[in-house]
This record gives C-alpha cells, sequence and structure tokens, in this order.
C-alpha cells in the first residue's frame, strides 16, 4: 500500500469514527507500525488530524488559537470571478434539485452564490452561513431566510462559529448544498478548520449532501477533511472534468452531474 493510500485510508477512517486507535490502524493498514507512526505524523504536521494517547483524531476548531476574523484560503472577492461561466452552469443545475417548499441550506460560496437567481420562483426555507447569499435572496419575497449565530469572517463575508450552540441545533433541511477547496481521494476538503467544524455541523442537519465544484478544484491541493465521497449524494461539476476523475467520483459518490456552460 503506497503513502497516498494509506493516508486516504487514515483520513477515511477517522472521518467515519472521529477518533482511530492505534491497534485499528495497524490491523487495517498493511504497513509497519513505524510507518504507520510516519504517515500520522505527516498528517499531523499538515494540520488535518491530532495525534492523541493511543490513537488519532480529526483536527477541530478547538485546536487552533481563536481568529480575529480571518479564515485561510482565497478572500471571496477574488474567487467570484475564477471560473465564473463554470460555476454559473453548475449553480443553475443545483438549483433544479430543489422543489417547491424546500429547507435547504446554502454553504457560503462563489459557486452556490450562483443558485440564487433560480431559486425566487420555489418559496424555500434556506439557513446559510453567507451574508452575499442572503443578501441575494432578500429581493425574493416568497424565500424565507435565517442565518446562525456567530462572528462573521469579512474577507469570506461568512458567519461562523467555532462553538456547538450556533442557533441552528433545530434546523433540518432536505439538502445542504456545499463547496470545497478542492476534491479528491480523501474526500472534500477546506483550508480552515473553523470552516471544516462548522460545515460538518451543518452537514448534520440534512438528509442529503450536494457539492458544487468547478472541474479545477479535483487539481487543488489539499486540506482538511470534512466528509468522504461515500457522504455525497450529488456532486456537481462542470464539462472540463476528465473521464479520469468522473470516473473515480462516479466510483464512489451517489450521483455526478456535470453541466455545461
Amino acid at each position: 500500500m503506497h503513502a497516498a493510500q494509506r493516508e486516504q485510508l487514515i483520513i477515511e477512517m477517522l472521518v467515519e469514527r472521529g477518533f482511530v486507535s492505534f491497534p485499528e490502524l495497524d490491523k487495517r493498514i498493511a504497513a509497519s507500525p513505524a510507518t504507520i507512526r510516519r504517515d500520522l505524523e505527516k498528517l499531523e504536521n499538515s494540520g488535518r488530524i491530532i495525534r492523541v494517547r493511543g490513537g488519532a483524531r480529526l483536527a477541530r476548531a478547538e485546536d487552533v488559537e481563536p481568529d480575529t476574523g480571518h479564515l485561510r484560503g482565497v478572500p471571496f472577492h477574488e474567487n467570484l470571478s475564477r471560473n465564473r461561466p463554470a460555476k454559473e452552469a453548475i449553480g443553475r443545475a443545483a438549483a433544479q434539485l430543489c422543489r417547491s417548499g424546500d429547507s435547504i441550506i446554502i454553504d457560503g460560496g462563489s459557486t452556490t452564490l450562483q443558485m440564487c437567481p433560480y431559486l425566487a420562483p420555489l418559496s424555500l426555507h434556506v439557513l446559510t452561513n453567507s451574508l452575499h447569499i442572503a443578501s441575494a435572496l432578500l429581493p425574493q419575497q416568497n424565500t424565507s431566510i435565517s442565518v446562525p449565530a456567530g462572528t462573521v469572517f469579512r474577507e469570506q463575508n461568512i458567519i461562523l462559529s467555532p462553538y456547538e450552540s450556533d442557533g441552528t441545533e433545530g434546523y433540518r433541511a432536505s439538502r445542504m448544498f456545499m463547496g470545497a477547496s478542492s476534491v479528491g481521494g480523501h474526500g472534500v476538503m477546506q483550508t480552515d478548520v473553523i470552516l471544516v467544524q462548522a460545515e460538518r455541523r451543518l452537514i448534520g442537519l440534512a438528509d442529503e449532501l450536494v457539492i458544487l465544484v468547478d472541474s479545477s478544484k479535483f487539481e487543488a491541493p489539499t486540506g482538511h477533511a470534512v466528509c468522504s465521497l461515500a457522504d455525497i449524494a450529488v456532486l456537481i461539476t462542470d464539462d472540463r472534468i476528465t473521464d479520469a476523475t468522473a470516473q473515480m467520483v462516479e466510483r464512489k459518490v451517489g450521483k455526478l452531474i456535470v453541466a455545461s456552460n
């Protein structure tokens, strides 16, 4: 088993369980204990896991110092113009999954924002952590909008809380629509652990997870794992996705939708 395969297996086990013991890793991974320890050290140095007594767990928001309103990653206004035609096609395809009267979650992002123009006729109930998305939905008289409690991160115009109670606990959604900084064999990735923590809570409020990513996100560097590919009901991307990547996605997610510009 190659190093990348071992790392992928470790992350998948942690996404599924939250914590895995060293004996479990030793049993599941075809490598020596010394090799597994090196893999864990590499994953910890990248900020994706925390090694604890007896095993390892995924990195959480509590593992980083309190922030003053800044997230790692590209600011929203820079992301908005990148691959804009592809994002518009993806947003249009995602909106077509919504049904009249649905309760949904739209996570903040430059691709999920592109859903908004198509939602007005549907009388939706929308929970969003994005001020941009809330603003885009405000003119839609029949769209109900809710936002969580937390801190506003200005560069992304997003509301996040590192704490369990953010006012969303009683909300239930048919689908959550979410972007990502990258997607690959390790799963859905984001660059900041505070964002990861908030998104995991939101995923738990929805019956299905829909991922919206343009094809460049399959080539982007990895970060912190939000969830595995097996957790995705639908992944929507653009028609520049390679055949090899499409085949990988189709093997692991519920459904792949390729949106044309």
